[in-house]
C-alpha cells in the first residue's frame, strides 16, 4: 500500500551534504525519489528553515538570506524531480490523484518556519506561486506569525500576532494549508477560530501518550477534526513514549498514538508525517520502504482496510482538496 506522508526534512540532508544527486538518490537519507516509487503516494517535502545561529554547523553560508536559501532549497528539489520520470511536482489533490492512477509518485513542497514572509502578505502569494502548498506558521522560534510550543506556560499561551491572523485568512483564501505543528497552544486556538476551511498539524502526536509540548491534547484534536483538518503521525521517538528523552520507538507504539487520535478525533482527522530525517534515533519504520510494519500494526489496532486507506492517503487527498483544490 502506498501513503502520503506530510513531513519529511530530506531536502536539508541533501543540502547539508551536498549531495551531487540531490534528493534523487540519497542512500544516507531515510528516502529519496527513487526508493519512493512503490511505496509513497505523495511526499510532502519541507524547505525547513533552520534558525540562523545554525546556518555553518548546516553548511549554510552565513552570508545567504532566507530567501536566497529558500530558492537554493528549491532548486535542488525542482532538479531532482525533473532527473526523474517516477516522480512528478504535485500541486493539488488532483494532481497527485491522477498521478496515482498512472503509478507515479507525488513531490509537493512545503515549509517548515514561515519567518521569510517577514510580515508581508505579497510574499505568501508569492511562495504560493512558486508551488508551495503547506506552511508551518513557526518553528521553534516567534516569528511575523507568532510563537512557538515551549515548556514554558507563560509563552505556551500565546496567541497570534496581529499579522499571524490576517495571514491565516489570507493563506486559506489563496490554497497554502495552515500547519500549527511547532506552534504555540494560544496559536493553535487563534487558528482554529480564524480558518473556515482545514487545517493541519503535519507532524504532531497526542501529548496524552506523550507530553511533549510538541504534541497535541485531546481538545485540540477534536478542534481540528471539527475543522476538518489531519494530525500527522510523527516517528521521532520523544514525541511518541511517554519518556521524551527516548530515542527507540517502535511501529507499534505509533499505531498506539493513531488509535487515541482516531478515538478521540475520529478516523478522518489521522494521517501519517514522518519528520523522516528530522531527527535520529532507533525506529522499526526507519525509512520509506517499511511503512507496511505500520499499516500491520494498525490492523492489530483494530483499524479496517479502509480505516487504514485513509490514514494512508485518502484523509489527506481529502483536507487537500477542501483547502487547495
Amino acid at each position: 500500500m502506498t501513503y502520503i506522508d506530510m513531513h519529511c526534512d530530506t531536502l536539508l540532508t541533501a543540502f547539508s551534504t551536498n549531495a551531487p544527486d540531490g534528493i534523487l538518490s540519497l542512500p544516507e537519507a531515510a528516502l529519496d525519489l527513487r526508493r519512493m516509487d512503490n511505496h509513497v503516494a505523495a511526499q510532502f517535502f519541507a524547505v525547513f528553515l533552520p534558525p540562523r545561529s545554525s546556518f555553518a554547523r548546516e553548511g549554510i553560508s552565513e552570508d545567504i538570506s532566507d530567501l536566497e536559501f529558500i530558492e537554493r532549497m528549491r532548486d535542488i528539489f525542482i532538479s531532482s524531480i525533473e532527473k526523474y520520470s517516477g516522480v512528478e511536482f504535485a500541486r493539488s489533490s488532483n494532481e497527485i490523484s491522477a498521478n496515482m492512477s498512472r503509478g507515479i509518485s507525488s513531490a509537493v513542497l512545503t515549509m517548515e518556519d514561515g519567518r521569510a514572509v517577514n510580515g508581508d502578505l505579497d510574499m505568501l502569494r508569492k511562495f504560493h506561486d512558486q508551488g508551495f502548498r503547506a506552511i508551518a506558521l513557526t518553528w521553534n522560534m516567534e516569528n511575523c506569525f507568532g510563537y512557538p510550543n515551549s515548556k514554558n506556560p507563560e509563552e505556551m499561551s500565546l496567541g497570534l500576532k496581529p499579522f499571524g491572523k490576517d495571514a491565516v485568512r489570507y493563506m486559506q483564501d489563496i490554497g497554502i494549508l495552515v500547519d500549527v505543528s511547532h506552534l504555540s497552544d494560544g496559536g493553535f486556538w487563534d487558528v482554529s477560530q480564524i480558518c473556515q476551511k482545514p487545517f493541519i498539524a503535519s507532524h504532531s502526536n497526542c501529548r496524552a501518550l506523550s507530553p511533549s509540548p510538541r504534541n497535541l491534547t485531546d481538545e485540540m484534536i477534536r478542534s481540528l477534526a471539527d475543522k476538518g483538518g489531519v494530525a500527522g503521525l510523527n516517528f521521532l521517538p520523544g514525541f511518541i513514549e511517554s519518556d521524551t528523552s527516548s530515542r527507540k520507538t517502535s511501529a507499534q507504539s505509533i499505531a498506539l498514538h493513531a488509535r487515541h487520535m482516531a478515538d478521540v478525533g475520529g478516523i478522518e482527522c489521522v494521517a501519517i508525517g514522518t519528520d523522516f530525517d528530522g531527527f535520529s534515533g532507533e525506529l522499526d519504520v526507519d525509512d520509506c520502504t517499511k511503512m507496511e510494519l505500520l499499516f500491520s500494526e494498525l490492523k492489530n489496532q483494530g483499524f479496517s482496510s479502509d480505516d487504514i486507506d485513509k490514514i494512508a492517503r485518502y484523509n489527506v487527498l481529502r483536507v487537500m482538496k477542501d483547502a487547495i483544490s
